[in-house]
């Protein structure tokens, strides 16, 4: 788990803990300052061999710096004072030449953030995947289509999934604009003139590292780019909330169309044996509400005072590192869920059905427009015709057909109640989807 976020290592998986380690982070700080000396030397400023004898140097450990920072009461400080002694006398006269802390963390931070985002990008790709995939196999696996939860008109369950997948889609062109907006640093000392480092400096410290320079930062970079970084992180966080909750209502007792894997041990309840609850559907839930708590941190961070000040650094060291742990672990264990989603076609064909035809009403609506009735006329015949099979409990066909002044021929009743109608003209949807690729 990483060593400084608040996320439990329930909610941590290896790959972004190594990013988001105290390590990684200590070892980043090491190159940052090795590379800035590489640059001193090719300017001729500082002796030859102390960026060489810099990155020979052992990197000093998490508990070492937190022990020297007890009395330096300053990290950056501490693990600059534990760097030089280790790169020897000569080196540690010029270890954080012309720099400030800033400078380090920053750009050692744009290096993490970097990572954080591409591990992300890789999980949301592989989330649209299975979406896609899913949304293929179900092309016309015929449901009820709800809105404000009451039967709407008949759609699919593929069409519902594809809606999913090209909104995972968006989410990566944000998250990948969101990289690029956090993937820099910036060598440019104490309020970012460049007056005791030049620019050469920094470029070639930025290049090393493969992110940009901020063209134009203060003691920090800019923090609206990470603002968006967590908003894009939370925004993210929501569409998969959207999806779980669908989920969670797809499951309900009483509707019973899809579900979530359940493993043969697995136990819904400490009380009630019988239950099989949508678990992991409604941790995706809760996940997104500290996602977009997150967000709202990134954008108070935005606003610091002049050149800068440190309110942003406390909340950072919890929110960065949370945020993008708290994405990845939702964006593969939901992967998994809709990988092994329970689609039940079966229940789904029975729902249809149980609504005797009521959700065909816009279909037959239109067929008596199309014979030469007012739309407000054929919309109260219809209504009349719902209102009655919904309170007598027969099908809306059957009353339909008994009703001599509706005018619909057996054909046309065929035609009004078909869910070909449905699946045929969705096909679009899935052609666009077939050529989307991430």
């Amino acid at each position: 788990m990483c060593d400084d976020a608040a996320v439990i290592a329930r909610y941590t998986l290896p790959e972004m803990a190594a990013v988001w380690s105290e390590q990684r982070r200590l070892e980043l700080w090491k190159e940052v300052e090795t590379l800035s000396l590489e640059a001193w030397e090719s300017l001729g400023k500082i002796p030859a061999g102390v960026a060489a004898a810099t990155r020979g140097a052992d990197c000093p450990r998490p508990e070492e710096v937190a022990e020297r920072e007890k009395v330096t009461n300053h990290d950056l400080a501490a693990f600059v004072d534990l760097l030089g002694e280790r790169a020897g006398a000569e080196a540690a006269g010029w270890v954080h030449y012309g720099l400030t802390s800033s400078d380090v963390l920053d750009t050692a931070g744009g290096v993490q953030l970097a990572e954080s985002a591409d591990l992300l990008l890789g999980a949301l790709a592989t989330l649209f995947d299975t979406v896609k995939a899913r949304s293929e196999e179900h092309q016309r696996t015929f449901m009820i289509g709800r809105t404000h939860g009451i039967w709407a008109e008949p759609t699919t369950f593929g069409l519902k999934l594809a809606g999913w997948a090209f909104e995972l889609a968006r989410g990566h062109v944000r998250l990948t604009q969101a990289r690029e907006a956090v993937a820099v640093g910036k060598i440019s000392g104490a309020v970012g003139t460049y007056a005791h480092v030049p620019p050469e400096v920094e470029q070639h410290v930025c290049d090393a590292l493969g992110i940009e320079a901020e063209p134009a930062s203060t003691q920090v970079t800019a923090r609206d780019r990470h603002a968006q970084y967590l908003q894009t992180i939370a925004l993210i966080g929501a569409s998969i909330e959207r999806m779980a909750t669908e989920i969670r209502h797809l499951q309900r007792s009483e509707v019973a169309e899809v579900r979530e894997a359940f493993g043969s041990g697995q136990k819904g309840s400490s009380a009630m044996p019988h239950k099989r609850n949508p678990i992991m559907s409604e941790r995706m839930t809760g996940m997104a509400r500290l996602l977009r708590g997150y967000a709202q941190v990134g954008l108070e961070d935005v606003a610091l005072w002049h050149e800068r000040d440190i309110s942003h650094s406390s909340a950072e060291r919890v929110v960065l590192p949370d945020a993008s742990i708290a994405l990845h672990y939702m964006l593969v264990k939901f992967d998994g869920l809709i990988r092994d989603l329970v689609v039940d076609e079966e229940r789904m064909t029975a729902n249809l059905e149980a609504t005797r035809g009521l959700v065909f009403s816009q279909a037959v609506l239109l067929a008596l427009v199309d014979r030469g009735l007012s739309r407000d006329e054929a919309y109260r015949i219809v209504q009349g015709n719902a209102m009655k099979a919904w309170d007598g409990g027969q099908s809306l066909r059957e009353v339909l057909a008994a009703d001599t002044s509706v005018g619909l021929s057996e054909d046309d009743l065929d035609s009004c109640f078909s869910l070909d109608r449905v699946g045929t003209s969705a096909r679009v949807v899935f052609e666009r989807l077939a050529d989307l690729k991430l």
